[in-house]
């Protein structure tokens, strides 16, 4: 019986050996004596003790945070970017053949391109096209990590850290720009407020009794002040008033002409009779 004890541990360690289990979302690359034969899984895989070797690969989405990068965009502004990369192995072989650790070179890889892509672009597009940035940093990436079995799927700029005096001037701006729209609006506003007014106006003096309930409408909002002393005055007394004054205007204007001449008639009278005197 403990004769075959040895030979039954050593089974048991081949078996071992030889024996993986591999999850749903992981691939096992094998290598027999070195050369590549493909990749095997998900399940349970059988390999030839000390002759194959496996690599395993995940098939999930890896999250790579890129570190802050200090950025000199188009413009001449120092800036400081960072961003994640979101990506998985869609060719296991490529991915472990073609490149020593695609983790390594992917986060390598979306520094430089990060740095390059926002300082080309200038401040104002880095911050309001947004989106076009992060865009056109996937498609590099995507581009340049096909051939190592990689797809990028996104590029999200998280933070953009601005300078002081930057912020400040923008702040300025901003400013700037709001009390330029405020007085826009209050202009339209008085605008509006002349012509509704003037079509009011020209409503009330075509329309007697309009005017004569506008009248005893603010007649009636004066009264109801509490420090208010109201002495009501008869629309038609203001009426005659108005006409009385426009009568006077016309007199006034034709008076003082006449009046002028007379002035100067009596002072060319009196020029002459000294003329006469002194020619005596």
């Amino acid at each position: 019986m403990y004769t075959y004890l040895p030979i039954a541990i050593i089974v048991l360690l081949v078996l071992a050996a030889s024996l993986k289990v591999l999850n749903e979302y992981e691939r096992g690359v094998i290598f027999r004596l070195g050369r590549s034969i493909g990749a095997k899984g998900p399940g349970l895989i059988i390999l030839i003790p000390v002759i194959d070797k496996m690599v395993k690969v995940s098939l999930r989405i890896h999250t790579l945070d890129v570190p802050t990068q200090d950025v000199i965009t188009r413009d001449n502004v120092t800036i400081k970017v960072n961003a994640v990369v979101y990506f998985r192995v869609i060719d296991s072989v490529r991915s472990i053949l073609e490149v020593e650790d695609y983790l390594f070179a992917t986060s390598q890889l979306s520094q430089t391109t990060l740095r390059s892509v926002c300082g080309g672009v200038e401040l104002d597009e880095l911050l309001s096209h947004r989106d076009k940035i992060n865009e056109k940093i996937q498609s590099i990436l995507d581009q340049q990590t096909d051939p190592w079995g990689i797809k990028v799927s996104t590029v999200e700029l998280k933070y953009i850290d601005l300078p002081q005096e930057m912020q400040r001037a923008m702040a300025k701006q901003a400013e700037a720009e709001r009390e330029r729209r405020a007085k826009v609006i209050n202009a339209e506003g008085e605008f509006q407020a002349a012509e509704r007014l003037s079509q009011a106006a020209e409503i009330l003096g075509h329309n007697p009794s309009a005017l004569q309930l506008r009248y005893l409408q603010t007649m009636r909002e004066m009264a109801g002040e509490a420090n208010a002393t109201v002495i009501p005055v008869p629309l038609d007394l203001l009426t005659v008033l108005g006409q009385g004054r426009a009568l006077a205007a016309p007199t006034a204007a034709v008076a003082a002409p006449a009046a002028a001449a007379a002035a100067g008639t009596v002072a060319a009278g009196q020029g002459g009779a000294s003329g006469s005197s002194d020619a005596a």
